[in-house]
């Protein structure tokens, strides 16, 4: 699997802080952002992803390739870091989302107005922020408590909070009554915690190899999750053809059989034959890939 170095040179110019505000230390604000693009990188790096962008080829886009996605991560990174700044400081989800647009506006003027991110900085955004927070009170850096932040501390406000009429997780919730990555953030990431994290785990044990054990994640979250980019590209006959795609790869041994790769593949080529692309799949495995590494990262 390929694995590409991310050299990052945006920067963000340092904000005063507010009065009467904590704030973590400044290398833990630069570990979390690290972290955060770090498992955007990896998430990219996974392949084959059925559909999706990666070393290998653009899957079922014609306006994005994997120079892209490396633009959009290296400018986005400086936002992670704030996040985790004001998270310590007892943000609310206002200015969490003023951030967060900041990023998106970032992103599209490096990417020419593609949008490679928008649910990644929306999610791990809030998961840095949450580990900023924890940071600030002395609680553990668990996949479990930063999980469990994000939907307490800010999950109704989340849900509460003003719908973006362009994205395609609103345009699902419209058309089909799907939750996206709202529902999935308010609601602590339960997919990533108890679907995501296990089957990377799960991965690991049976390959001994970093990358195929992401693809058995990916795999079994594109099995379970109500993917809004698969309902606005392919319908509910879309999600469900994939969806059950991704259970029989798992039912006939995930990455643990010998020609798991071949397997894969196969099904690589017919999501691109249908322009199916399950995006929210992979913005959840970045938030396994985070967990993961928060959880783990000494």
């Amino acid at each position: 699997m390929r694995t590409t170095s991310l050299h990052v040179t945006a920067r963000l110019p340092k904000r005063a802080p507010a009065q009467g505000r904590r704030l973590v230390a400044p290398v833990d604000v630069d570990r979390f952002g690290g972290l955060a693009a770090d498992a955007l990188l990896a998430e990219l790096d996974t392949w084959p992803k059925p559909g999706l962008v990666s070393p290998l080829d653009n899957g079922s886009h014609d306006d994005m390739d994997y120079d892209t996605f490396l633009c959009s991560i290296n400018v986005i990174r400086p936002f992670f870091a704030e996040l985790a700044e004001v998270g310590a400081a007892g943000a609310d989800m206002t200015e969490l989302r003023g951030i967060g647009r900041l990023a998106e506006n970032a992103m599209l003027a490096a990417t020419g107005g593609v949008n490679t991110h928008r649910g990644a900085i929306f999610a791990l955004g809030l998961l840095c922020a949450a580990a900023g927070a924890a940071c600030a009170e002395r609680l553990p850096l668990s996949a479990v408590g930063l999980a469990r932040i994000v939907g307490e501390r800010w999950g109704r406000e989340i849900m509460r909070g003003p719908i973006p009429l362009n994205s395609h997780g609103s345009s699902a919730l419209r058309r089909f009554g799907a939750g996206g990555a709202r529902m999935e953030a308010a609601r602590s990431y339960p997919h990533a915690r108890t679907i995501g994290l296990p089957a990377l785990r799960a991965g690991r044990v049976l390959t001994g190899d970093e990358g195929a054990a992401r693809v058995h994640a990916f795999f079994e979250l594109l099995a379970a999750v109500e993917d809004t980019n698969l309902l606005h590209r392919g319908g509910i006959e879309g999600l469900r053809e994939a969806r059950s795609v991704a259970h029989d790869f798992l039912l006939s041994g995930g990455v643990g059989r010998a020609d798991w790769l071949a397997h894969a593949m196969a099904v690589h080529r017919a999501f691109v034959a249908r322009s199916l692309s399950p995006g929210g799949s992979a913005d959840l495995l970045a938030v396994t890939v985070f967990l993961d590494c928060v959880e783990n990262a000494p």
